[in-house]
């Protein structure tokens, strides 16, 4: 298989199957796993292993950052990144001669989709990749054929660490909170992830408030909310989420869909 990436700058030719794959993307490693191809998986970040239980492939690289010859010591025949905050980590690979291909930090659940179609093709698990789509497109239409009505307004913020961002209308966790039954607050906003206006929050009046944060830095949601005066302002509900698979707002694994139930569960009467 021959792919080109113009981003890198690199024409590769693949083996039909590779048989060392280092994916340096928990929701690709969930993917690779759930197509079948995790005996091929031959390196990974430490985050994948949230995703995958009893995952035994080596940690070769952290999310952004890498020695060259900890990945080329597993000898991969592809290395897997995305196209976002990656991108920098990527393109040195790829200039050490690594065969490295990129997905795109997906804007909806369709995206999330395409990058799992476009993993089937890189793994030769085509036919596996469209029957894992057509069992995620399913259990979304039921999400949506069974969301509340009016839907509940919902502010979501993110925690990356110390950073402070809020999901847009080009994220999917946009989708995945509306999969939920959710409506976001922000979902008409022509952006993926933003630093929040925290003033307009208490205007929009949300009646949930969703606080995602990591173990590194974690965040007491419920002070949160009372810190800023909001459990005054406006009462919302608060629900934290966490790494913890299937209560994670920004993993794009195919666990994005056992999230969204759990948030239904949580919002649900």
């Amino acid at each position: 298989m021959k792919i080109t990436s113009p981003l890198l700058g690199t024409a590769l030719e693949l083996p039909a199957r590779p048989a060392r794959i280092v994916s340096l993307v928990s929701s690709a490693t969930e993917t690779l796993f759930a197509l079948g191809a995790g005996d091929a998986v031959a390196g990974v970040t430490p985050y994948c292993a949230r995703y995958v239980p009893g995952l035994a492939a080596p940690v070769v690289a952290d999310y952004v950052s890498a020695e060259i010859e900890a990945v080329r010591a597993v000898a991969p025949e592809l290395v897997i990144a995305t196209d976002g905050v990656q991108l920098p980590l990527a393109r040195r690979l790829a200039a050490a001669g690594l065969p490295v291909a990129l997905l795109p930090v997906p804007q909806s659940r369709f995206g999330i989709l395409e990058n799992t179609v476009a993993l089937g093709a890189l793994c030769g698990r085509l036919a596996e990749a469209r029957s894992l789509c057509d069992a995620l497109e399913r259990a979304c239409a039921d999400l949506v054929a069974s969301a509340p009505a009016p839907r509940p307004r919902a502010y979501a913020e993110l925690w990356f660490g110390r950073h402070l961002r809020r999901p847009g209308g080009r994220a999917f966790v946009h989708d995945l909170l509306w999969l939920a039954g959710l409506d976001p607050v922000h979902g008409a906003r022509p952006d993926a992830y933003a630093p929040p206006e925290l003033d307009e929050v208490p205007r929009l009046a949300p009646e949930w408030v969703i606080v995602f944060s990591e173990p590194e830095h974690p965040i007491d949601a419920r002070a949160l909310v009372r810190e800023r005066g909001w459990d005054r302002a406006f009462a919302p509900r608060v629900l934290a989420s966490s790494t913890d698979r299937g209560r994670n707002l920004i993993h794009d694994g195919p666990s994005f869909v056992e999230t969204a139930r759990w948030l239904r569960g949580a919002i649900s009467p």
